[in-house]
């Protein structure tokens, strides 16, 4: 089926304006029209709590671990057609990479076996779609809002913990099978290391998938860095105020950083600069990341007059940022030296932030979806027809929200939701 270019338009309009959790399947099911799929399954390194996602088919096992080598082998702004494994075995899938994130993503849709290859504007529509997404989310990752941080960085926490918590045990579970099977007490030797070389494979491979999960929530902080300084230089390429920088050094620069951590840090820096950059007599201005064991400290000196107002530093976004990752914001001024500003993050999540930051941050993601329709007037029956849950379960939802918001009506939740918009 064609999908002509106000089609497009108006179906690209509809899917970003979806609240988050809705965007994958309201997509799934423009691209259907295009491209038939059972299922549609994304990989994206933007989304630090949650990089994987999927629509459709819930009976297949498909995994991240599956997707990634999608990831890597695919060529931005290139549809792949073919088979891959998905769910355990080979399948027909249409899988689009796109690189308007930094560091790529995709999207694999799942056919039916003996399915037609799509034709190439479908795929180039496809394709167009992917990429508008894909900007979409990251815009949101890089301006790190301080809501939306928030309930990233608990989801975050959450994610990490389980993960660990079950590596730990299936480690530990084969590394017990390990060791009896070892035992040359027990007889069938030939059974034995068979069995043997099993259980080593499967503990290399939880070991990968770990790696691989990692490698995903984290930016290495030289590059994190790095993405950063490319962020900086076009703001002072017309200046006459030198920037100088100072990357993480030595075995630090190679750590891991927290998706939430980098993407906060990064933004509280711009904003940080761009006050530095509002005084007069500043010539120079350096700019350096320093990780301890438990703190990110990023640091904005210049060589100014040494008398900045600490008013600024104190509104809006910057201390929004910090506080949603349970930072701090420190000012070192010396008259006719210069300032030095320096935002400490702490590389462990916080304490979930209060609701005075944020009203709307103790809600989940589906709790989210519901206030939305609440918020629009929406009675229960035509939200569980928008969302494709039942009444009952619309119901249990909006209890929950009332309770956690503090609220005594729907009229009061929704008078919340657009206060806090």
């Amino acid at each position: 089926m064609e999908l002509t270019a106000t089609g497009a338009l108006s179906a690209a309009r509809d899917i970003i304006g979806r609240p988050l959790g809705a965007v994958l399947p309201r997509l799934s099911e423009v691209l259907a029209e295009l491209i038939p799929h059972r299922a549609a399954v994304e990989l994206s390194t933007h989304c630090a709590h949650s990089p994987f996602k999927r629509t459709g088919a819930p009976e297949l096992p498909i995994t991240a671990a599956e997707l990634a080598p999608l990831l890597a082998a695919g060529t931005a702004g290139r549809p792949w057609q073919g088979r891959a494994v998905l769910g355990g075995a080979e399948r027909e899938a249409v899988a689009l990479r796109s690189d308007a994130t930094a560091r790529g993503s995709v999207l694999v849709l799942v056919r039916e076996e003996g399915a037609e290859p799509a034709d190439e504007p479908a795929l180039t529509v496809a394709q167009l779609l992917w990429d508008l997404v894909t900007g979409h989310f990251d815009r949101f990752a890089r301006e790190a809002l301080p809501g939306a941080l928030a309930r990233s960085r608990a989801a975050a926490d959450t994610r990490a913990r389980v993960t660990a918590e079950l590596s730990t045990a299936q480690a530990a579970a084969l590394s017990g099978v390990l060791g009896v099977l070892r035992s040359r007490s027990l007889d069938d030797a030939a059974a034995r290391a068979t069995a043997t070389e099993l259980a080593v494979s499967a503990l290399i491979e939880l070991r990968a998938a770990s790696d691989r999960d990692r490698s995903i929530a984290e930016e290495p902080a030289f590059e994190a860095f790095a993405r950063l300084a490319d962020g900086l230089r076009p703001m002072l390429r017309h200046s006459p105020v030198r920037l100088e920088l100072g990357p993480p050094e030595g075995p630090d620069a190679a750590r891991g950083l927290p998706g939430d951590v980098a993407h906060g840090a990064r933004a509280v820096v711009r904003a940080l600069l761009l006050v530095v950059l509002e005084q007069e007599a500043v010539s120079r201005v350096h700019v350096g990341w320093t990780l301890t064991e438990h703190e990110l400290r990023a640091t904005v000196r210049d060589d100014g007059p040494g008398l900045l107002d600490a008013c600024p530093l104190g509104a809006g976004s910057i201390t929004d940022r910090l506080e949603a990752l349970g930072g701090r914001l420190d000012m070192d001024a010396v008259p006719g030296w210069g300032t030095t500003l320096t935002a400490t993050v702490p590389l462990t999540v916080p304490e979930a932030p209060t609701a005075a930051l944020d009203p709307l941050s103790g809600l989940g993601e589906r709790e989210v979806e519901v206030l939305t329709h609440l918020a629009l007037g929406h009675r229960n029956r035509q939200i569980a027809q928008e969302l494709h849950i039942s009444e009952s379960t619309v119901k249990f939802h909006v209890a929950n929200i009332l309770n956690k918001l503090g609220v005594g009506s729907r009229g009061e939740a929704a008078a919340l939701f657009h206060r806090a918009a």
